[in-house]
């Protein structure tokens, strides 16, 4: 075993962000990601502003914190659709209200 000390690689998130924008295809995948990360980041929001956990949401909607951890993700994956119901009790374990609009 060699005494190689452990160097962390240190990213710069915008750059690289920026250079992928440059490959072909990259942006228009992006763009159609967006409304879905939207819907993530306000849900993510309200419950870090309520001051809650994860397990703390799950206990005032009666399940466990990988179904709350499983809904959290479900935002950026097509293979499941959360229920309205499912929202709504989410928003409200955060003290918020569920308001859906269309534009």
């Amino acid at each position: 075993m060699t005494n190689e000390k452990y160097q962390p690689v240190l990213m710069n998130h915008k750059a690289e962000l920026a250079d992928a924008m440059q490959r072909e295809g990259f942006k228009e995948a992006w763009d159609k990601l967006d409304a879905e990360y939207s819907i993530l980041k306000v849900f993510i929001e309200a419950r870090k502003s309520s001051g809650l956990t994860q397990e703390e949401i799950a206990q005032r909607m009666g399940t466990s914190k990988s179904v709350v951890s499983r809904l959290e993700s479900s935002f950026t994956s097509e293979k499941h659709s959360p229920s309205f119901i499912t929202l709504k009790k989410y928003a409200m374990a955060c003290g918020k209200t569920l308001s859906l609009n269309l534009v």
